[in-house]
Parts: structure tokens; sequence; C-alpha cells
């Protein structure tokens, strides 16, 4: 088999040479390839009328090739504003693949297709790299309940990255399973129990306590000090099951967009850069990142929508409090 694929690569290689001494088109690639798509026909087409000086009736009947598909001018919009814009977006958000596109363009209004989208996504070379990691599928013993309203349940984690000097730091996360909203991302060299508990504070002042809140079986959760704070606010910690970060999943692929999205992206030279970036993030995140968890909704915008539907449904004004 060795040998007879060589023989097929020598002969395939004396018919190139003969083809481009004789002057035939497509002398570059592969000539045997079929000529399927119009486009292909009607270049072969109009190479044959010009170098015998056929006419384009015969060329029809020699290539069988129909005169409409020559006769065909093309009807498709110029794509050149779209695209500067496609080109823009990705730019913009370098992490940003071609169904967030689309619905960024949609926001503002473009009357576009998703195909369309993807051709000129693809047509430009923008795909983003992404690797493909082969996951394990893990199912709980007690399958915890789903969040059914906005803080209700809470996932949190940590993250680790280093600044341009190579010093490591760590940053807490804090997100609604609900709304997919990020409550907390504080940066620092290291965390204890207090800092955690002081990470927190804020968070709760602003936003109130949840009912549960999904952590991993790490020290600076399992402390003495973080769960008397739990306590005191009322608030039950759930611990996921060692080695089963499939049970923190909410959590886990909010660190992965932060760090896909956010951290690669640029170089963290100080803390306070750090800081500051995350800050803006946090705002975009909230107010314009279209999770497709959530319909390609903001965060922001599909906790209003849930609001003013639970006010349609006359809801207590008890809830509505939690609520807002």
């Amino acid at each position: 088999m060795k040998t007879l694929r060589q023989l097929e690569d020598e002969n395939w290689r004396l018919k190139q040479m003969v083809a481009a001494r004789a002057g035939h088109p497509g002398t570059e690639g592969d000539h045997r390839k079929k000529l399927v798509r119009p486009k292909a026909k009607r270049m072969a087409a109009q190479w044959m009328a010009e170098r015998f000086g056929l006419s384009l009736r015969r060329v029809c009947q020699l290539g069988d090739v129909d005169r409409n598909t020559l006769r065909y001018q093309s009807r498709r919009s110029d794509d050149q504003r779209l695209r500067a814009r496609v080109r823009e977006m990705a730019e913009a958000k370098r992490r940003y693949g071609c169904p967030r596109i689309f619905v960024w363009l949609r926001r503002e209004w473009w009357r576009v297709y998703a195909k369309r989208i993807y051709r000129l996504y693809t047509e430009d070379g923008l795909t983003v790299r992404t690797k493909h990691r082969t996951k394990a599928a893990g199912l709980a013993r007690v399958l915890q309940p789903r969040a059914t309203a906005p803080n209700q349940r809470w996932s949190m984690d940590f993250m680790s990255a280093r600044v341009a000097d190579g010093r490591w730091f760590r940053i807490l996360t804090i997100v609604d399973q609900f709304t997919r909203e990020c409550l907390c991302m504080a940066a620092g060299q290291s965390f204890t129990g207090e800092k955690v508990a002081e990470a927190w504070e804020p968070v709760v002042v602003h936003r109130g306590t949840p009912c549960s809140i999904t952590v991993d079986n790490g020290s600076e959760f399992a402390s003495c000090v973080t769960d008397a704070w739990a306590y005191r606010h009322g608030i039950q910690l759930e611990f996921i099951r060692p080695r089963k970060p499939v049970e923190h999943g909410f959590i886990e692929s909010f660190n992965g967009r932060l760090r896909d999205e956010c951290v690669t992206v640029g170089v963290c030279f100080t803390l306070e850069y750090v800081r500051a970036t995350f800050a803006r993030w946090q705002e975009d995140c909230k107010f314009t990142r279209p999770p497709s968890a959530l319909q390609d909704q903001a965060p922001a915008t599909f906790a209003a929508d849930w609001v003013a539907t639970v006010q349609t449904a006359h809801a207590s004004p008890e809830l509505l409090e939690t609520l807002t």
C-alpha cells in the first residue's frame, strides 16, 4: 500500500507538470477536483471561451453548464460596513466568539442573520482558538436544588494569577446562580478567613443575605471565622464533595471566562491595576456580556425582567422587597 501511494503521488506530480506546461488553469492545486460550485464553473467556462475562442453556447454544451449559471449576477449587498463593524467588535472583545458578536449586533439594530455573521467572521479569520478538554460527567448522590429566584443561592471560589513581576495573587469571586451576576471580585496577595468575611460584608449589606453559598473545601471557607460569620448572618454554607469540581459548575465556568477574557488578554502590572481592570470587567459583565444560559440577555436585564414578571403576577410585598 505504501508503494502504491508513492506511485500515485508521482503520477499526479507528472500530470501537474504536463498541465502547467500546457497552460491549463488550476495548476497550483489538485486539478483532479471536480467543479461543484457555480462560481468555479463560471470561471472555468470563461477561461475556455477566452482560451479557445468558443461561444458561451458551445462552452455550455462541452462543459455541461447551464447558461443561467454563466449569466447570473450576484445581488448580494455590500458587506464592507458590516465587516468593519464585526472586526471592531472582535478587536474590542478579543475573546468573544461569533454568537456573542451576533447578539451584540442585534442589540445595535443590525438586521442580519447568524449565518451571514458567521461567513464574515470566518472569512476574516477571527475565530477564537480554544482548548477542547475532555470533561468527565459526574453525578452527585444528593442533587442540590437549582436556584429559582435572585439572591437565593450563591457560588464562591478562588482563582490565582500572576502580576508582571512574577508574584502570585488570588481573586475571590462570588456569583448569583440564578441571575449569573458577579457580586464580588476581590483581589489580594493572600486570603484568610478574616479577609473572606471582610470581602463578604459589603456584598451582604448591599445585596442582602442569601439562603446558601456553595463553596469548596478550602481552608478559607472551612475556618471557624467563616463558619461563625455565616451562622451570625443566617447563611448556610454548602460544601461540595472533595475532588468534585463538577458540583461547583457555576463559579468554575465564570472563573474560566474571567481568566480567558480578562486575565490573559492584558498584562497585570500591579495589584492596583488588576483591581481597576476587574472593576471595569465586572461592570461590563453585569450590563453588557450576554450569557447563553440567560437567552443572550445581560444579567442586569434578566434580573429586571424577572422582577417585572413577579410584579405582574401580583407577588407579595415581602418577596418584592427581598428581590430588590
